[in-house]
């Protein structure tokens, strides 16, 4: 799972800053990021409550808890409801990727059922393949789950070692290939 991490980090990273997909109002989830796990608090502003255990299901695939907390624990389902709850055309997409989930009886597949049912998916939004709501649902899961993660206290700080607001006496060369 570490690996699948490593890569995400890498492809989400390119991914949400090269061609972030959505309108100046879904941003603004970027500066309100909920606290915690708000979704469990019952605070939903779009999903219903077996809606949101879905969209925690599929967040926890795409970013597990590793040697740290995962898309759940950094409260990705809540920031996913708040984004959605403010766009239109992202409710469409995701009623219409839940109801073709809910079809799939996805929350009764095991893991490997729940992983064999997205990788097709995972697969063709990366490489810009293929079409129909599914496709469109999982690019704007994908796309949420690492904007929400990265953003928020977990994945900026815990995850990429960010300290904010901190001095740096000299900036250090960059280890990474690009």
């Amino acid at each position: 799972m570490a690996d699948r991490r490593e890569t995400l980090k890498i492809i989400g990273a390119v991914g949400v800053t090269c061609a972030f997909p959505y309108g100046a109002d879904s941003l603004y989830g970027q500066h309100v990021h909920p606290e915690g796990d708000q979704a469990a608090a019952g605070t939903l502003k779009f999903f219903k409550a077996d809606e949101i255990k879905v969209i925690s299901r599929v967040a926890d695939l795409i970013i597990p808890a590793t040697d740290t907390p995962g898309a759940v624990a950094a409260g990705v389902p809540a920031y996913i409801d708040l984004v959605v709850s403010t766009n239109k055309g992202q409710q469409k997409t995701f009623r219409d990727g839940l109801t073709w989930l809910a079809a799939k009886k996805f929350m009764e597949l095991s893991e490997a059922e729940q992983i064999a049912v997205l990788t097709p998916l995972c697969e063709a939004v990366d490489k810009g393949t293929g079409k129909g709501p599914e496709i469109a649902f999982f690019r704007a899961m994908k796309g949420m789950t690492a904007d929400g993660y990265y953003t928020s206290k977990v994945g900026l700080g815990t995850e990429l070692g960010f300290k904010g607001g901190a001095v740096l006496a000299e900036y250090p060369e960059c280890e990474h290939e690009h």
